[in-house]
């Protein structure tokens, strides 16, 4: 099987070819290693994927269709897993420009491409932050998500649209992944997991927002990974002339946890008190996240599990290594 993966020099990207290779899938990798967060940290994932034989990696920005449209064309993709995007609420409020042309375009591209080179499936990166201003809780697939707090969210949200139209119009089958706050070894410097235990180990201070009053359903990456390898081999199809070979599903631990309570965790396995100051809720920010991921048990048998010590701790040892 030969299965693409955008973005893979990223958090999730790095962890899925990884996965993928000790399937010994033929794996092709793009990505085009922008500078939104510390590149030797991309480069340091790519340095361990170059290890195995079966992946190749291609510097590619989702953003030029044709050298897109070309790989599409030559390499004949039997899926692909789209994870490229620009990630980020806070930074959705000052550089809103990236969003449209990297989450919007560039995934027009990728259906673009999809559609003139069929593929067997494409699985694409959501976000939990779709839900947005929703407050029912857990959040479900069912609910109706038309409320974003961030463009970076609202980005996503129109993944989903395009994804369903494509599927609709082109027939692709096409399964978007609402992640939960993604952690683990490798992580993105801008999560919170990251900047708390840089801060912590370095003696600064840990800027909590919302005066701590939040909570997030932190997600191992692990669990992550093994939900996308599920789904990808899960491809949509339509039933009836009225439905359309498409699907979205949570990836969530379905075990939201305080924020105060993450951070205690932080200072336990590194062994060293938080510096603390406290602040308002910022723009975008939403106060809690909480996955209903019924719908992935059911269909694929999988239920994250990690649990938040156990992944924290894993993190801090790998950061503690690599730093």
């Amino acid at each position: 099987m030969k299965i693409l993966i955008t973005g893979a020099a990223g958090f999730i990207g790095y962890h899925l070819a990884k996965r993928l290779a000790a399937e010994n899938c033929d794996i092709v990798c793009i990505d085009n290693i922008n500078d939104y967060y510390d590149v030797e940290l991309k480069h340091g994932r790519l340095k361990n994927l170059s290890a195995f034989p079966c992946i190749r990696f291609i510097k590619m920005d989702i953003c030029d269709a044709e050298k897109l449209d070309d790989l599409f064309s030559s390499e004949k993709f039997d899926i692909a897993v789209h994870l490229a995007a620009q990630a980020g609420v806070r930074f959705s409020l000052t550089n809103p420009n990236i969003y449209i042309s990297s989450n919007v375009q560039g995934f027009l591209n990728i259906l673009e491409a999809a559609k003139k080179n069929p593929i067997r499936h494409l699985v694409y990166a959501s976000s939990s932050s779709v839900y947005g201003l929703n407050t029912e809780i857990p959040f479900s697939e069912k609910h109706t998500v038309a409320r974003p707090a961030s463009l970076y969210a609202a980005s996503k949200l129109i993944n989903e649209h395009m994804a369903h139209t494509y599927s609709h119009l082109f027939g692709i089958p096409t399964t978007g992944l609402r992640f939960f706050t993604v952690y683990g070894p490798w992580g993105r410097p801008d999560m919170a997991l990251f900047i708390f235990a840089k801060s912590i180990i370095e003696g600064k201070t840990v800027t909590i927002f919302n005066n701590g009053n939040m909570q997030r359903d932190f997600t191992y990456i692990d669990d992550i990974i093994e939900g996308i390898v599920r789904v990808k081999d899960l491809i949509p199809k339509a039933k009836d002339e009225n439905s359309v070979p498409a699907s979205i599903y949570n990836i969530g631990n379905g075990s939201p946890i305080k924020l105060m309570d993450f951070v205690k965790i932080i200072e336990e396995k590194i062994g060293k008190k938080a510096i603390i100051e406290y602040a308002p809720m910022q723009p975008g920010d939403i106060p809690s996240t909480w996955a209903d991921c019924s719908a992935l048990e059911r269909d694929t048998g999988f239920k994250p599990s990690t649990p938040i010590r156990e992944g924290i701790g894993k993190f801090v040892d790998w950061y503690k290594n690599f730093y």
